[in-house]
Formats: structure tokens, sequence, C-alpha cells
């Protein structure tokens, strides 16, 4: 049996003579459950955040994205889309016109992207279970579906053919304009569905057909600004990037989820960091409390350590001793503590009980990687603390009766 950790076991579950001793290894073993708990709790949140803030996102998001880096389009033959459509972990993909336009009804003008789509747009996203109201394009025809956004500040709701939503882009080209038609490509267009994802995205996407896009673009059929794919549930994502660019060429880059929306990914991952580093500042400051326990223990059981001296226990092993109460003392409550943590976040989950609106309870995730931090994080500084205290024992501190 390895003497120094049993005597700190005794050590751990025997109460000094000295109440002021128990009452600061109370406060010390607390301020680890607290701080664990807190760490954990803070960690869960920043997860809820980051799964709310993207899931709704996500929903228009393909798990790849095709764009090129030479302009702002490409073509794409049939023999491509044949070899596209062969490749092992690709379950479907669609065709994309993406480009900026100004949208306008009886004199409201409103800023926003087109985002013509084929008929496998449904297959690739989930955008039908974001439509509220109205329904989803019907093909080959001059119809739209904005976001709520939009929808407002073009005062149009769904199917009013009295209506019209014109769609704008400049016309390429160069000398002297004398009149709209000479700078502009319109199309007239009816919205039949409304789509409600976030702020941002409300007042960005208006979708149309593929048809309707090269229409108001002037792009020749086998022209498109974009690929959106979906993969099979076992798809190698990296061998799938390297078949589509060996199919269309260096000029395209291909996309994951993550790097979509990798701007919100920096944001959420660098306050994460923030408030994980802020906190472990509060569990340093709280295992400050667990080196003064220790310390006021070794002060404690000076005699006893005097005897342990004397039949034969060398100084490495007493200080072995108080190093191992250290380190219990931090696992038992970082143990504790994570296990408070998890009753809260469950309770949040279930109940709701913090809001950030009346109807909208603060989002929360359990995750096991936040399981592993708090311990890991934890166990560091627990090594360090009692490491710490443990080095205030010399030879003299032990001979001295």
């Amino acid at each position: 049996m390895n003497f120094p950790l049993y005597i700190a076991k005794r050590y751990i579950r025997s109460k000094s003579s000295n109440n002021a001793i128990n009452f600061i290894t109370i406060i010390a073993i607390v301020g680890i459950i607290l701080g664990a708990a807190s760490l954990f709790i803070v960690l869960s949140g920043f997860a809820g955040l980051r799964d709310f803030t993207l899931e709704f996102s996500s929903i228009i998001d393909p798990d790849l994205k095709v764009e090129t880096t030479k302009g702002k389009s490409f073509i794409l033959d049939e023999n491509q889309e044949k070899q596209l459509l062969n490749i092992k972990g690709v379950a479907n993909f669609s065709k994309i016109i993406e480009e900026r336009v100004i949208a306008s009804s009886d004199g409201n003008n409103h800023p926003a992207y087109i985002k013509g789509v084929d008929q496998n747009y449904n297959k690739i996203t989930a955008i039908d279970s974001v439509i509220p109201y109205g329904n989803w394009l019907y093909p080959d025809t001059p119809q739209i579906v904005v976001g709520w956004g939009i929808s407002n500040r073009l005062s149009v709701f769904i199917n009013d053919y009295g209506k019209a939503v014109t769609l704008s882009v400049p016309k390429p080209g160069k000398g002297q304009i004398s009149s709209q038609s000479q700078a502009l490509n319109q199309v007239n267009t009816v919205n039949v569905g409304i789509y409600d994802i976030n702020e941002e995205l409300n007042n960005k996407y208006i979708f149309t057909s593929i048809q309707t896009a090269r229409q108001l673009l002037n792009y020749e059929p086998n022209r498109v600004t974009n690929l959106e794919f979906k993969l099979t549930e076992n798809a190698d994502e990296d061998q799938v990037k390297e078949d589509i660019k060996s199919i269309l060429g260096d000029t395209i880059i291909v996309k994951n989820k993550d790097q979509l929306n990798d701007a919100i990914y920096k944001m959420l991952n660098t306050e994460n960091l923030a408030v994980y580093l802020i906190f472990t500042l509060v569990l340093i400051i709280a295992l400050f409390n667990v080196i003064g326990s220790i310390v006021m223990m070794i002060l404690d059981k000076k005699k006893t350590l005097n005897t342990l001296f004397n039949i034969g226990a060398t100084v490495n092993d007493i200080r072995n001793i108080f190093f191992y109460q250290g380190v219990l003392m931090t696992f038992i409550g970082g143990f504790v503590g994570l296990i408070v943590g998890y009753i809260i976040i469950q309770l949040q989950s279930s109940f709701s009980l913090v809001m950030i609106t009346p109807s909208l309870p603060y989002p929360v995730a359990i995750h096991f990687k936040n399981f592993v931090i708090v311990m890991i994080t934890i166990s560091v500084l627990g090594v360090i603390a009692s490491k710490i205290a443990a080095s205030r024992i010399s030879r003299d501190l032990v001979k001295t009766s």
C-alpha cells in the first residue's frame, strides 16, 4: 500500500482538534465545488448558445458548397453533372445562381440577394420547414419566397398577384445611359411564401427558380454561381472535396458548414475562450484556499509529523502525504462540482429557470468535452496548488517536536 496516500486519506476523513482548521478546509472544498460547477455551467451555456445560433442558419447551409475563385460564375456541363452525382458520398446536389439585387414593390425598395435554385434544392436543405406562411416555389415560374424582414420592408404578403415584386440588377456594359431599361435588367415576380430563420437571413435572401435568375442576369443555361451538396450519412468529407475539385478544376473552392459560418465560429470561440480564462482565474483564487488549508494542517499535525519521521518516514514521504491530501480535496471538490453543475443545467433544460425573453429560455447543451475540460483544469490547478503547499515541509520542521 502507498503509505503517504493511506495517511492522506486518513487526514481527509478525520477532523482536526482545531475548529478553525476544519472551517478553513470546508471553505476550501466548497470553493472548489462552486468553481467547478460555475465553469461547467458557463461552458454548457456557451455550448447551448453556439448550437442555438447555428441551428437556424444551418437549415439553409448545405453539407458542402462549391464557389469559383475566378469571377462570379462558372460553366457546368452535362458530363460534369453526371460525374458529380457518381462521386461516392454525394447524395445529391443543387445548381445555384446567386447575385445582389434591388427588390421593389409600390415604391418600397430593399437591397437583397437573389438565390435562384433548381428542383433539387429541397433535397439539399430543409427550407420547407421554415416557411410558416405560403409554400415553396413551383418550378419554371416567376415566383419568389422572401424572409419576414423583406416582406415587412416591401409590404408584401403571399399570393398577392396584384402586387408584383420587381427584381433589378445593373446591366453590364459601357456608354451613356438614357433610360432605365438601358441601365437595369428587371423581372416581375409574385411572392408565394415567407420564411423565418433569423433576423440576418430574413433580410438577406430572396429565393426564386433558377430559370428566373438566369433571365434576370442573362446567364446561359449551363452557367451557375455555385453548387450545394448533400452528403450521405457516412461520407468521407475530405475525399468528396478532392473528388469535386478533380472534376471541376483548380478554379473552384469547396467549403463545409464550418467554413460557411467561419465568422460566427470565430466570434463564439473567442468569447468562449475569454469566459473560460476568466473562470479559470476564479478557480485559481479558490485554490489558494487549498494551499492555506494544507499549510494550516501541516502546522496542526507538527507533532504527528515528528513521530512519522522518527519511525522512518522520509521528508519526501511526509511531503507526499499533504500533496495527496490536496489532490484528493481537489478531485473530490471537482467531481461534486460537476454533479452540481450537471443538475443545474438539467433543471434549466427541463424547467427553463432562466429566460431570455418571456417565451425563449436561455439555451444550454451538455457536451462530454466540457466534463473533460473542467476536470483537466481542476486537476492541473489542484496538483500545482498541492505541490506548492507540500513544498513548505522541510527537515527542520518535521524534526522539531
